[in-house]
This record gives C-alpha cells, structure tokens and sequence, in this order.
C-alpha cells in the first residue's frame, strides 16, 4: 500500500496515521469509512472520506462503505455541541437507500457495503458490557476532544453518547473479523474512535489493526467545507442540482484552488500544478476546470459539460440558459412580494436577507435589477429568470 500512502501524501489527504511504514509495506489492504444515516444525503464534507476509498479500490485495495444503521440510533458527539434529534428506525432506513445511490458513482463494482445495524442490533447489553467494557476506562475517554469540546461548553453529553466510541470500535473489531478489515479511515476529528477500534483488535483478538485520517477541510477564509449561504451542499442530484453544484465549485476562492483540485479531482499533479499558476483573472479558467471536474465524478460527465456550457450562456453571453435550475411558486400567479419570492425560490435564507439582497440592488427578475423589496411580482404562465447577485440564478414558474 506504498502507492496509496503516497497519493494520499501528494494530494494533501493524509494527516494522521498509525504506524504508516507497517501499513506501506502491505501489499494489499481492505479499509473502512462510516457514515451514519442522519439526512436523506451526504454533503461535501463527506466527499473527502469518499474520495479516499475511492483512491484505495483504483491502487488495488478493497474499500467497504460501513452504513451506520444501528450507530445513527446513537448520535456520535464528535464535532457537536449538542445532541442529535433521534431519528426514527423508518427515518433511518430512508436515509441510507438514498445515501447508498452516491457510492455507486465513485467505487467500481464489486465493493462491500455493510450495515452495522446487523451486529450492533443483535448485541445483549449484559454480554457485551462485560466482554468489551473492561478494555475501556473512563480516564481515557475523558481526554477526547468530542467530549471535552462539549464538557468545556457546559453542553450535556448523554450517556447514549458517550456509548457511541465504544460501538464504533466493536464496529472495526467486527469488520475485521468478518471482511478482513485491518484500516479505518475518517476525518481527524475521529481519530480518538479510530484509535479506540485499533486497541480493541489488538486486546481481544491481537489484530493488527491501522488507523487514517485526513484534516477536516476548510475554505481560506475559515468557512466549513460545504456550507453556503443557502444551506448544505448536498451530493444527491434531487437536493442539489448538478447545475448548482458545478456553480458551487467553480466559486472557489483563489487560494483553494490548488488544494481543490488535488482533492477533489483525478487530474495529474503535473496539471493540477499548471491550473495553480494561472494568474490574474486566468484563475477563472482554472476554477472552471475544477468544477466540471468534480461534477463529472458525481453527476457524469455529460451533466458536467451541460452545466458548463449553461454557465457559459447565463454570465458570457446573457442567455437565459435552458439548464438553470428550476422552481415552481404557484403563488405567482396571485402575486408575491419579490423579498417573498427570493426566499422561496432558495435565493435567500429568510424574508430579511431577501429585502437585504433588493436593498443592495443585487437582484434581477429577467434581467432588469429590482429595487422595490414589495414589488408584487405575477405570472399566470411561462416562466422568468430570478438572479441573486452575478452568480446566482434560477428559472422560477407558476406552475
């Protein structure tokens, strides 16, 4: 696994690892990443994880895709200040099969996906507290940054909770015995979990057993990876059109460019590198590339270059383009208030930020900019073109 180590080096994945010299020196290797079922979709903070199994199955290992169906029942605290809604188990199991569509578009059949659901379901609570509980103290749980973090902030954490570290580790002590899985891979803020899995292998069964982890992903300016304005980055088509998630990416800012590129896309080094050192207004070319790039990975290609050449007739040459997103509001045919419209057409968060953006004179309806927030804006039929700022734009109908 020396190649996949290096890629992950080059590329600027790897961020922590246990023992990497024993782990490059396998030939092969069956790795795990955990998502647990909380939404109808993953988003792009979990592309990074995705993008990882999906290096590791093209260099000859074998990737499995653990769904958290019994683990999502808990809430794992990590990152969090507070308890997760619980969810019930027909929210769950909707969850996962729209979740499992994605990997389908970045791992080559045949890969594993399993449901620790099917173990962690079965376990008798008796059996297992004292089978597994004696591996793992209270002292060491304590120093964790997912519990600290809420300790620190005087937030609850609830005793279902503090569970989920040691249910992750039986889940990589059964992956291992069941698939041969001796690699966990995740974001640094699961590190403490990874390490928990790893001891665990090698007290009760003397597995050796690895742990990876890529840094949680930032923009330059500080935001979190795959939030905008308007919510969650999503990575199914039907939350978030492939149309806005090419725009997603092709507004990167300048310094995350480079970075991008080799994360989120396949493209050499050797390019990656030639895209990076585009100056000026070039950069622009470059963020196309990065967005067409990662857009085809997810939504194919065809879709990617649809996008593309949509973005091109909107902001080159003024079209109002056939791919724009599309958003029925029946009460355009009575009359809405255009601050109302933005809002329910996904341009603005709330009422408030719709009569900011009018305020600003960032809005347009057919091209033509608004400056009355109260405007009562009608349309029995056809169809107009709503714009929020240079880059946001959708085609709003009545019905």
């Amino acid at each position: 696994m020396k190649e996949f180590l290096q890629v992950m080096t080059e590329r600027g994945y790897l961020h922590q690892c246990t023992d990497a010299e024993r782990l490059g020196a396998l030939k092969s290797v069956t790795a795990y990443v955990g998502y647990d079922c909380t939404a109808p979709s993953l988003h792009v903070g979990s592309l990074v994880s995705i993008m990882m199994l999906r290096w590791l199955q093209k260099l000859g290992g074998k990737p499995i895709v653990l769904m958290g169906g019994g683990t999502t029942k808990v809430g794992d605290p990590s990152g969090k200040d507070k308890s997760r809604q619980m969810l019930t188990a027909d929210d769950i199991a909707r969850n996962m099969a729209s979740i499992r569509t994605v990997f389908a578009k970045f791992l080559s059949e045949p890969f594993t996906m399993v449901n620790n659901a099917d173990w962690l379901d079965k376990l008798n609570y008796i059996d297992f507290l004292r089978d597994f509980g004696p591996h793992f103290t209270i002292n060491r749980m304590m120093t964790f940054d997912s519990v600290k973090l809420r300790l620190d902030r005087e937030q609850p954490l609830t005793f279902l909770e503090f569970n989920y570290m040691i249910l992750q580790a039986y889940d990589f002590l059964e992956l291992a015995r069941r698939e041969g899985c001796a690699l966990q891979m995740g974001g640094s803020d699961q590190w403490g979990n990874i390490v928990n899995g790893i001891e665990l292998g090698r007290k009760v069964d003397q597995r050796e057993l690895f742990g990876l982890t890529t840094a949680l992903i930032t923009t330059a300016s500080g935001g979190k990876m795959g939030k905008t304005a308007e919510g969650a980055v999503w990575l199914n088509a039907d939350q978030y059109p492939p149309y806005d998630y090419w725009q997603y990416w092709r507004n990167t800012e300048d310094a995350d460019v480079e970075r991008f590129l080799k994360l989120f896309t396949e493209l050499p080094l050797t390019e990656v590198a030639r895209l990076a050192g585009l100056k000026g207004a070039e950069i622009n070319e470059a963020k196309k590339v990065l967005a067409t790039e990662a857009t085809a990975l997810l939504h194919g290609r065809a879709e990617a270059e649809k996008a593309a050449a949509t973005a091109q007739q909107t902001f080159e040459q003024g079209a109002t383009a056939e791919g724009l997103p599309t958003v029925v509001v029946p009460e355009l045919k009575d009359g809405i208030a255009l601050f109302a419209l933005l809002t329910k057409a996904g341009l603005a968060e709330s009422n408030s930020k719709g009569r900011e953006l009018v305020r600003g004179k960032g809005v347009k309806v057919d091209d033509v900019v608004k400056t009355d927030e109260k405007e009562a804006i009608t349309l029995a039929a056809g169809q107009l073109k709503l714009s929020a700022g240079k880059k946001r734009h959708v085609i709003v109908k009545p019905a």
